[in-house]
């Protein structure tokens, strides 16, 4: 997906195991992609750093005239996704014909108890982001915390300080009544991020139960087994975004984590209708946005699983469900973009996407 923070809209790409909701935009509008040094990934940090999963699109000058940059999306010519056009994709909310970013206006309401964000540094702006992102798209004022893993408040990234809006502002525009805590590690180092995960944990299960989201990971190492048990909490279910690239990243892949995959949302260039889901090529499996919504969505259906191996026998339970999931067949990627969509689960898309509350 692609989406306005702060004046440049960011990248990402949503799915559970699963399915996405990246923009489409008109050919005549341009731009570049940059990705942000926290996402850079590097061998050596497998099992000692985590990176994030973002990348910017920042429009060529000019572009998104009369409007300025700074007032974002929704407007005639770009079709980012809204909270309202992801709602309506995924049936959150009354469904709207071709659920066009820019016309359909109905956001998910409900949502309870507590969603917990878990990334590195500080994100001094995060409130603020919240509160505008809010009230730009007709979301209720949010219930939100900004929580210091290490008791201390943290240095800042930039990369990390993306990352940190993007993911308080759309678990909340999916579950917009629960309670939303931003928990900060000191750093992204492993050590620093699982006492963040321990703590996210703790205010969760004080809330009665909900979900933890993260949108960070590295590449997979030998002793990865040994931080699982951070993820087993009573009442709590974990979502862990699985990466840019082909291959996959810890926590994503632990037995005790929701892993969330990425894919494409296809639109009409011209009137912005939605026409199609498809396997998203650079998916490792999903991009930053992937977390917190799925966590939102989870939310949302108000069941409140005691731990993520109970809402993961959930899903592959209704995953030929077609009003519960929906099989994305279209499409390819991983390596050499040697992994094809198939029907069921595969590769590139999982157990599919999510569609309603029903099954989750």
């Amino acid at each position: 997906m692609r989406y306005m923070i702060r004046s440049i809209a960011v990248l990402a790409a949503l799915s559970l195991l699963l399915g996405n909701a990246a923009v489409a935009q008109s050919g005549r509008h341009k731009g570049s992609v940059v990705i942000p040094s926290s996402s850079m990934e590097r061998s050596q940090d497998a099992g000692e750093r985590a990176h994030t999963n973002i990348r910017v699109f920042i429009p060529d000058e000019g572009l998104m005239s009369p409007r300025p940059l700074s007032v974002g999306p929704p407007y005639a010519g770009y079709m980012y996704e809204t909270p309202a056009s992801v709602a309506c994709v995924y049936q959150l909310a009354r469904a709207t014909a071709g659920c066009n970013p820019n016309t359909v206006m109905t956001n998910a309401a409900g949502g309870s108890k507590a969603i917990a964000i878990v990334d590195a540094y500080d994100d001094r702006n995060a409130a603020g982001d919240l509160a505008r992102f809010s009230s730009q798209f007709g979301l209720p004022a949010p219930s939100f915390q900004v929580v210091y893993a290490s008791g201390t408040q943290p240095s800042r990234d930039f990369g990390w300080e993306l990352e940190e809006s993007l993911d308080i502002e759309w678990a909340h525009a999916v579950a917009p009544n629960a309670k939303i805590y931003l928990v900060e590690a000191a750093s992204n180092s492993y050590s620093d991020l699982f006492v963040a995960v321990s703590a996210a944990s703790t205010l969760v299960a004080a809330a009665g139960g909900g979900e933890v989201s993260m949108s960070w990971g590295s590449g997979e190492f030998r002793s990865e087994t040994s931080y699982d048990s951070h993820f087993t909490t009573t009442g709590v279910v974990y979502f862990a975004s699985a990466g840019d690239g082909p291959g996959t990243l810890y926590p994503s892949v632990s037995p005790n984590v929701v892993a969330a995959g990425g894919t494409t949302l296809r639109r009409n260039p011209s009137t912005g209708a939605f026409l199609a889901e498809a396997a998203w090529v650079d998916t490792g499996g999903g991009t930053s946005v992937a977390a917190p919504i799925l966590a939102g969505i989870v939310n949302l259906a108000g069941h409140f699983a005691p731990a993520t191996s109970s809402e993961l026998t959930t899903i592959y339970n209704n995953m030929t469900v077609a009003a519960d999931f929906k099989d994305t067949t279209t499409g390819f990627c991983g390596p050499y973009m040697g992994y094809s969509t198939a029907k069921g689960w595969d590769f590139c898309t999982g157990v599919g996407s999510p569609y309603g509350l029903a099954g989750k």
